[in-house]
């Protein structure tokens, strides 16, 4: 079927280009490739283009280097053949928590026609201090609550990536608490703190703490959160989940509301303590995006949109605390089918000059 009015050597172009290209690559050289710290500025230097190319200054005129690219992360200076950069570059926005982050793109010269590919790796900066979400962490634990129990607390973000991030947590000295570090199955890093002795209501009914997270920077940065424990009269069980670990798989079309599971937990205490109440604990933010807990019922369902082009899997934490803020965890996995929603996608690169 025919669409609109173009005709002539231009829309012809146009068309040929898919087919045409695959002739000129089968001439190309190898990938050139730059590394550069992410954050530098406008029109920074990466690399003088021209000249690993081969091409001379004198060249630059006919052969009208450009950035063939979706997004304008660089441009070739055309006097000096230089590849800069098009606007200051955040690793963050651009590769998010990936470890090797490369922008590729194709570089386009003229007169005769060829595409040469780049490859540029932006190099991490640390320039993010790990953050917690909360500045204040309040927790009651009973005076019953045996030495080795361990309160997992919220863990502090840092948006850089590899050595760059997060990478320990202290306390500060105190007699009754110590804190270690834990994974969640995607591979973040949470604290967790640690009983060492009863605790006396009697003696000292409250204590204060500083929990300080450290990334792996040169210099280190860090932030951190007050600790702040009442000590409560006994609650002697806290709740416990009838399985540690659940695993779900769900289709992307699901509908919003869709009951994913309800997770249960008990508590052996009688009356007002043996009340639960069910929350989210330590997840990331997408997760509330996509997932609703009924805190009474321990029912998750879903209140967004699941796409498994943008997130493959989920992995959830769920705290049961009874009124004393005794509490135990479970774990989550939701693994997201994929449906065949997407359409192919062809980009065309189409190139047009005219005769000298």
């Amino acid at each position: 079927m025919r669409r609109g009015s173009g005709s002539g050597p231009a829309w012809w172009l146009q068309v040929l280009s898919p087919f045409l290209l695959p002739l000129f690559h089968g001439a190309l050289p190898d990938q050139i490739r730059y590394s550069i710290p992410e954050e530098l500025a406008k029109n920074s230097m990466v690399g003088n283009l021209a000249k690993d190319l081969g091409l001379g200054i004198q060249d630059l005129p006919t052969r009208k280097l450009r950035v063939s690219a979706e997004k304008d992360y660089f441009t070739v200076n055309p006097e000096s053949g230089d590849l800069l950069v098009g606007d200051r570059l955040d690793r963050e926005q651009v590769c998010g928590k990936q470890l090797l982050c490369v922008l590729e793109f194709d570089i386009v010269a003229e007169k005769p026609l060829n595409i040469f590919h780049v490859a540029v790796i932006l190099q991490d900066i640390n320039d993010n201090a790990p953050l917690f979400k909360q500045s204040e962490i309040d927790l009651n634990i009973g005076e019953s609550t045996r030495p080795g129990k361990a309160f997992p607390l919220d863990p502090a973000l840092d948006a850089d990536a590899g050595s760059n991030s997060l990478q320990k947590y202290y306390l500060t000295d105190n007699d009754y608490f110590e804190v270690t570090e834990k994974e969640t199955p995607d591979g973040r890093k949470y604290p967790e703190l640690i009983l060492k002795r009863f605790l006396d209501r009697e003696e000292q009914n409250f204590h204060q703490l500083v929990l300080t997270a450290v990334d792996g920077g040169d210099p280190p940065q860090s932030g951190t959160a007050q600790i702040r424990i009442q000590v409560t009269d006994a609650n002697d069980n806290a709740p416990v989940f009838s399985q540690d670990v659940y695993r779900v798989a769900l289709r992307e079309d699901v509908p919003q509301g869709y009951s994913v599971l309800q997770v249960t937990a008990t508590d052996q205490d009688e009356g007002v303590n043996a009340e639960i109440t069910y929350s989210f604990h330590r997840v990331e933010e997408q997760v509330e995006r996509f997932f609703k807990l009924d805190k009474r019922t321990g029912e998750i369902t879903t209140k967004g949109n699941l796409d498994f082009e943008t997130a493959k899997s989920y992995s959830l934490s769920v705290e049961a605390k009874d009124p004393g803020d005794l509490a135990s965890h479970c774990s989550i996995q939701v693994e997201i089918l994929d449906e065949n929603d997407c359409a192919p996608e062809v980009i065309v690169t189409s190139v047009f000059y005219s005769a000298a």
